[in-house]
């Protein structure tokens, strides 16, 4: 009898560009355009400013699965930190192998390190019992504004913003 394989997270790398990490993270959501330089420089911001981990598991030299977490300084509780667990994604033909499990335990496990208080992932009504799965607890209500931005990010006078606004709004609903 074969043994199971034993998957690792492991924190990004400039290499995992040539690995397939942006074609796994294309599977949640759209990535659009990113060369390797602009992926490097990225990186090298997120390591600047401090508070983002992103992990990945790699199986036969791919990037299989990927999630990230993002660290918020607090004024409660003594100026505490809280992770904010992201982007949890894994390839459709790596599922059901725990690496969601892997990732998320890993995550975990850094927000610990890292002294997080608290750690927070917001989930599709889907997938609540695979993270109840990881030790996560359901807890209040997500609210997102992020349509608002888009709208007020918007060049020109307000009716010229609500214009483009409300053919932004048509296309994400038609797409």
């Amino acid at each position: 009898m074969a043994s199971a394989k034993c998957y690792q997270a492991r924190q990004l790398h400039a290499s995992d560009y040539d690995k397939g990490f942006l074609e796994v993270l294309a599977h949640l959501t759209t990535v659009g355009e990113v060369s390797r330089e602009t992926f490097e420089e990225q990186l090298k911001r997120m390591d600047a400013a401090g508070g983002y981990r992103t992990v990945v598991v790699e199986d036969e030299g791919r990037v299989v699965a990927t999630a990230s977490m993002v660290v918020e300084l607090k004024f409660i509780h003594a100026c505490g930190k809280v992770g904010h667990i992201e982007d949890v994604v894994v390839d459709p033909a790596h599922r059901g192998k725990n690496l969601g499990l892997v990732l998320v335990g890993a995550l975990v496990d850094a927000a610990r390190e890292m002294g997080c208080y608290k750690v927070i992932l917001d989930c599709a009504e889907a997938n609540v019992a695979f993270y109840e799965k990881c030790g996560l607890t359901r807890k209040e209500v997500q609210m997102v504004g992020a349509r608002r931005l888009l709208a007020s990010a918007l060049p020109g006078p307000k009716h010229a913003r609500c214009c483009a606004a409300a053919l932004l709004l048509a296309f994400l609903l038609l797409s």
